[in-house]
């Protein structure tokens, strides 16, 4: 039986960012030898994993899958688009999407082991990021649209609507791909938010010189073009840009809303 001890593990957990198990079984394998078990974990690519885990996974994959009445959104999250890109990485994150809608937002976690092992493989920080899981209830149609991108999903919207058509869910899921909205609705932004900018456009305004008399209803209309920069009812039709998404829906509603943007 190697001769080591819990604080061998521990210092060689600090040495090479190795988890408790990996030391234990690096020590064990290596007669407790340090520098040969830190060696072993290099190898098998169990080393630095601490400080793969500090980097910024600003890179991935998302995935959607609509089923019947049910649409899920699932982000993995990398630090490069070489790996975004690997079959292995959009095949875990296709599985991901496909376990959600099928299982719930709580099954990612069947999975934890598989998404350790793919980071693992790939030597990069690979974690799961937002995910989304949509139902369409009586009376209600669920679509989606996925953007691709170099053979991986990059930008993905899941729509459902109250009394609307599935075609219709799926040109406002496309018109969101398209304007990447950060609210479905003025009410949604907060009033802090809303302020501030007010503040800012009124500041701008008199910089500009404006007449006083007319600042109120400049503000106004500036404020007015910040909403439909980032509120989606008032951003424009993908294929009718005098259409706003309020027109074209008509009397149909948004009563559920998703979008995962990889690099936001």
């Amino acid at each position: 039986m190697p001769e080591f001890t819990a604080k061998d593990v521990q210092r060689l957990r600090q040495e090479t960012g190795a988890g408790m198990m990996d030391a234990k079984r690096a020590l064990e394998h290596s007669d407790g030898d340090m520098d040969a078990a830190a060696q072993w974990l290099r190898e098998h690519g169990l080393a630095q994993m601490q400080k793969r885990e500090d980097r910024e996974a600003a890179q991935g994959a998302v995935a959607v899958v609509k089923d019947n009445d049910v649409a899920a959104v699932v982000e993995l999250r990398c630090e490069t688009d070489f790996v975004a890109k690997a079959d292995e990485f959009v095949a875990v994150v296709d599985d991901l999407a496909a376990l959600v809608a099928s299982d719930g937002e709580d099954a990612i976690v069947e999975r934890r082991a598989e998404i350790e092992q793919l980071a693992t493989t790939l030597k990069e920080n690979i974690s799961v990021g937002r995910v989304y899981r949509l139902q369409a209830g009586p009376g209600e149609v669920i679509d989606t649209y996925l953007h691709h991108q170099s053979g991986r999903g990059v930008n993905a919207v899941a729509v459902v609507l109250k009394g609307g058509s599935a075609e219709l869910a799926h040109e406002v899921a496309l018109t969101a791909a398209m304007w990447k909205p950060a609210y479905v609705r003025r009410e949604e932004v907060p009033a802090e938010v809303v302020e501030e900018e007010r503040k800012t456009l009124e500041a701008i305004s008199r910089n500009e010189g404006k007449p006083e008399a007319a600042l109120s209803k400049i503000v106004e209309g500036r404020l007015n073009g910040w909403f439909k920069e980032r509120v989606l009812l008032e951003q424009p039709s993908a294929h009718d840009d005098k259409t706003t998404v309020k027109a074209m829906l008509g009397s149909a509603e948004i009563v559920g809303f998703a979008q995962v943007v990889i690099g936001t």
